[in-house]
């Protein structure tokens, strides 16, 4: 039948691609430093440092997941293929259904797969702090701040990392003054870097009475969570410690003690602030770990500006230049203003669907076509 012969046509210019995923993944490396790493794992003593231990268990889980996945989609081809070579010898067309649904499944793993093979970047890997704060306008960029934060932690349900609070903060009447959420996953930071940056709403204010259209902004701060060896030296008195009362939900305890900690690094301005643990130290905890991210990401964001002329895209991030624009009226459009990726359905978006505007950004940043200016 004529629709099996055109699916072989079509997994047999697959074949290549699956060829070159495995190349550019790295497999042959991967199940090398896989044997070294068992072989580490079954050595006496391997448990008497635990961090280590945890480490190096986790790292041979993400590699025999990475070789795992790419035999999943090879035996997925041979199957599809069987499945034409059945369709034809049958002539059953029932089996066309199947052999769709099978072949658009592959094509998406493969681009996921695809994706993964960007993410190079020394801290790509790495778990991710997500800081949303809103812009200039009161209630109505609160209100903006708060349907981002919504928009990530679906984008993190959809898929299957997990994230923790590690400061909320609401606003007066809606939305929120600022959030900050670690979350973890394989490669969170790589996926997510690029949504650093300012985040522009057009639509009809609900806080109008005379439905006005309004432009809203927000700030999104996207750093690695980085491992406590990290070469960042942060020293004691160069920090300033305030602590507060929580304010929001928290129950009686936060709210009758002074458990919030706000930290401020003297020699570059940058403040952190966490009160969602009922602990002080455990606030402090984080407020050290979002510090010293936000430390590299000065660091690597003074780097990618030094360079920002060589890569065709203006990195600097401020007021005005926003990164993304959503509008709600009087069309509807999401358009990232450097890949000029976009999509009309803003209420997929708006629901975690982001991975069109991840791919499009690793994308231009590997080849270097950015959207002109």
């Amino acid at each position: 039948m004529l629709q099996f012969d055109e699916y072989k046509v079509k997994l047999n210019n697959l074949t290549p691609a699956l060829t070159e995923l495995a190349q550019a993944l790295d497999l042959d490396g991967a199940e090398r430093e896989l044997d070294m790493l068992q072989a580490e794992s079954a050595a006496d003593g391997f448990w008497d440092n635990l961090a280590k231990a945890q480490k190096v268990q986790q790292r041979i889980k993400n590699l025999q997941d990475k070789v795992d996945k790419q035999n999943r989609r090879r035996g997925q081809w041979q199957d599809l293929m069987a499945l034409c070579e059945m369709g034809n010898e049958f002539e059953d067309a029932s089996l066309l259904p199947e052999l769709e649904e099978g072949f658009a499944a592959l094509e998406a793993d493969m681009e996921s797969a695809r994706l993964e093979t960007l993410l190079t970047g020394e801290y790509d890997r790495s778990n991710v702090i997500l800081t949303i704060h809103p812009g200039a306008g009161g209630t109505e960029a609160q209100d903006w701040a708060q349907m981002l934060y919504r928009m990530y932690t679906r984008w993190v349900e959809r898929r299957g990392f997990s994230y923790q609070i590690m400061d909320y903060q609401e606003g007066d009447e809606a939305g929120i003054k600022s959030a900050t959420i670690m979350i973890e996953g394989e490669n969170a930071y790589g996926y997510l870097r690029g949504e650093h940056g300012v985040h522009r709403l057009v639509r009809v204010s609900p806080f109008d009475a005379n439905a006005r259209r309004q432009t809203s902004f927000a700030s999104v701060e996207v750093m690695p969570d980085l491992p406590e060896d990290a070469d960042i030296e942060i020293r004691p008195e160069d920090i300033e410690m305030q602590v507060y009362r929580a304010s929001g939900a928290g129950g009686q305890h936060v709210n009758k003690t002074s458990s919030a900690v706000r930290l401020i690094h003297k020699p570059t301005g940058v403040v952190v602030a966490s009160q969602q643990e009922r602990s002080q130290f455990q606030n402090k905890d984080n407020c050290m770990k979002m510090l010293r991210a936000r430390l590299v990401e000065l660091q690597m964001q003074e780097k990618a500006e030094k360079i920002s002329d060589l890569k065709g895209v203006q990195l600097k991030i401020e007021w005005g230049s926003q990164i993304r624009s959503y509008v709600f009226m009087p069309y509807q459009m999401v358009k990232d203003n450097r890949t000029a990726f976009e999509t009309s359905n803003i209420n997929a978006v708006m629901d975690g669907d982001l991975d069109g505007f991840i791919n499009a950004y690793l994308t231009a940043e590997a080849t270097g076509n950015w959207a002109a200016k």
